[in-house]
């Protein structure tokens, strides 16, 4: 794997939305966060392709493709951070010029959502580590939570380190808009519990690859998502698949799970993570989130752990796409341990 350069004093931080955009009654927000990274002494450099957002986009596909590829090729840029995720990065993906990207120093690409519809591809075609956590519209220079506010330390360490994170006390359910209120920060109502399905007490390794499974459904078996491939890149230590819910239906949802059983991605793995479906009810159908997860995988011969810290209900977990991780879950708590090799 190709890590970035740590993150520093200096280092230079491009914005540009390669998914949605930010309308303008969100520019507050936006303008808070972004000081909030020069007040950490990074520079900053605004996109083009960020300040607008029509049709869920900030411009047309070969607009921020071009972009993206510019801030990408610049050796003096550190990190190239999306504001948040979306709908259509898909857009971009085979517009990118990864022959040339072969050629460049990684980039530190975070976020979550449509974000990681990017990290993955660039993860598999690059080799590059990215980064699923919290978006930059999350970094709130107020925020109490411990998850989220440690979020770019953990991209300041060197290659051949470790770091550790356990999981919330409580994470957010119903959150205020950044519209209503700019300096909104998390609301932590309700109380974190990781379930497993059997044993309470489980302990697994491997590396992490994953991200929004309403967008890795359709580029899992493709050439921007590759599990075969990674499989064989990270032979000797095994993958950990993780995927978070923000959209589907529990009917949808189940039958999204079957198509990876069916390809046999679950085979390819050493555990199964999955983060808190954001959505809570049942849609009008005859089965929930957790029975469609349970009724999939409860035959399977991995660990599988579910309504983790990842995904729509926040507090993020800071995951490192092809970092070596090991897992303990014990009782209700977990915690997640990375090596940057």
């Amino acid at each position: 794997m190709k890590y970035p350069v740590p993150l520093g004093k200096g280092s230079r931080v491009a914005v540009t939305a390669f998914s949605s955009g930010v309308p303008s009654s969100l520019h507050k927000r936006l303008n808070i966060v972004i000081e909030n990274l020069k007040k950490q002494d990074f520079e900053v450099i605004e996109g083009e392709c960020l300040r607008e957002n029509t049709k869920h986009v900030s411009a047309c596909a070969k607009h921020r493709a071009a972009e993206f590829m510019r801030f990408l090729c610049d050796d003096s840029i550190n990190a190239v951070v999306p504001p948040w995720g979306g709908e259509f990065a898909m857009d971009i993906l085979p517009l990118l010029d990864y022959e040339k990207l072969q050629t460049v120093k990684p980039k530190w690409i975070l976020g979550y959502s449509d974000v990681s519809t990017v990290s993955t591809a660039l993860m598999t075609k690059l080799g590059w580590v990215t980064v699923h956590c919290s978006n930059l519209m999350d970094l709130h220079p107020n925020e109490p939570d411990w998850l989220t506010s440690s979020t770019l330390n953990w991209l300041t360490k060197d290659e051949g380190s470790s770091f550790e994170q356990h999981s919330s006390k409580y994470y957010q359910i119903d959150g205020t808009s950044f519209s209503d209120d700019p300096n909104f920060t998390l609301n932590t109502t309700e109380p974190t519990v990781w379930k497993v399905s059997g044993n309470k007490e489980i302990v697994f390794s491997g590396r992490l690859v994953g991200g929004c499974f309403d967008t890795m459904m359709h580029l899992i078996g493709t050439e921007y998502f590759d599990i075969h491939l990674l499989h064989k890149r990270f032979k000797n230590d095994g993958l950990i698949l993780y995927l978070e819910n923000v959209e589907m239906s529990p009917t949808v949802f189940k039958r999204a799970l079957q198509s990876l059983k069916y390809k046999g991605v679950f085979e390819l793995c050493n555990g199964l993570l999955i983060g808190r479906s954001s959505v809570l009810d049942k849609c009008g159908k005859d089965i929930t989130i957790e029975e469609a997860l349970t009724e999939v995988t409860k035959d399977l011969e991995i660990p599988v752990v579910y309504d983790v810290d990842i995904g729509h209900l926040p507090p993020n977990m800071t995951i490192l796409n092809g970092s070596y991780a090991e897992v303990v879950v014990n009782g209700n708590a977990g915690k997640i341990r990375q090596t940057l090799k």
